[in-house]
Parts: structure tokens; sequence; C-alpha cells
């Protein structure tokens, strides 16, 4: 049994990490207004960004949506020039990816004040709490998508307000003329 220090830390740090998660929730959805962008697209962006270059499928595993509203977000931002889609050189059955930097070159530069004061921030950290701070991160977010994976797999147990396995309480349905 933890001691009662401990117990409060984690839950401390429980709080800490919900706050920092809604917070950046937020954050975005404040940026991809200000680009006229939906959050999702700019998320998926983002993870665009990160990787370099993706696949569709890389996509819809990383955000747990269908392949048609995957298809729609992408249509949506080659539509603004924002993406490139290639075919892969290795296996023209696979799509890739990539972001078109020189459009998205504002969106990228609105985010280099934050970059900034968070690098200005993380760099008062020693390396050991760097390694900390990422080992910590790396492990959560794997965690993250660990658990986002289970959920919808459970069908004997829907989530509450989904309508599955939920009876219509008026089988009859009114015809219109």
């Amino acid at each position: 049994m933890p001691d009662a220090k401990k117990k409060t830390l984690v839950r401390d740090l429980g709080l800490a990490v919900r706050q920092l998660g809604a917070q950046s929730v937020l954050a975005s959805a404040v940026m991809a207004k200000h680009f006229q962008l939906h959050p999702t697209d700019l998320e998926v962006l983002d993870l665009i960004f990160v990787r370099k270059s993706v696949s569709a499928g890389d996509i819809i595993k990383a955000t747990r949506l269908t392949s048609g509203s995957i298809t729609a977000l992408l249509d949506r931002l080659e539509e603004r020039q924002l993406i490139v889609r290639k075919r892969d050189p290795t296996d023209g059955r696979r799509t890739c990816i990539s972001l078109n930097r020189t459009v998205t070159a504002p969106i990228e530069a609105a985010y280099f004040p934050r970059q900034r004061a968070m690098s200005a921030l993380w760099s008062t950290y020693d390396d050991a709490a760097l390694e900390i701070i990422i080992d910590f991160l790396t492990r959560s977010t794997a965690l993250l998508i660990e658990c986002a994976q289970l959920i919808g797999q459970d069908v004997n147990n829907p989530a509450p307000g989904s309508g599955s396995k939920v009876k219509p309480r008026n089988r009859h349905v009114a015809k219109l003329d």
C-alpha cells in the first residue's frame, strides 16, 4: 500500500496531466479556429508533421476514426493544399501523405512562440529529470493508445448513451404523408 505522500503525489500528478490534456485540446481548438480548420484536421496535420510521411491507415490507427472519416478529412486538407498524396514507390497500393510545407508554413510559424517558451521552460530541468519526464510521457502515451484501442471492443458493455443494445421504446413508426 503506497504511503499517504505517494498517494497524494500520484493523485496530484493525475490532476496535472488531466489539466495539461484539457488545456492542450482547448489551445488546439483555438489554433484550429484561427486557421479555419477542424481541431481534428489540425491534430492530423501535426501527426503528419511529426512523422514526416504517413498512410491513411496510420492516421486511422492513431485517431480511431473510420476510413470514410479519414478520407473526408484528407480530402479537406488536400483541397486546401495543406497535404500532398503520393503513391508509395515501394508499394503501389499504399498512398503516402506528407505536408505541403509551403502552405503549412503560417501554421508552423504560429506555433514558434509556444515552442520557444516551452523549450525555455523544459531547459530549466536537469538531464536526469528530462529523461524521467520523457519516459513518463512516452509510457503514458503508449498506455493511452492501448486504452483507446480497447474502447469499443467490449460489445457486452457499450458506453452509456451510445445507443448500442438499446431496444426502441415505441416499435410503431408514424407514417408521413
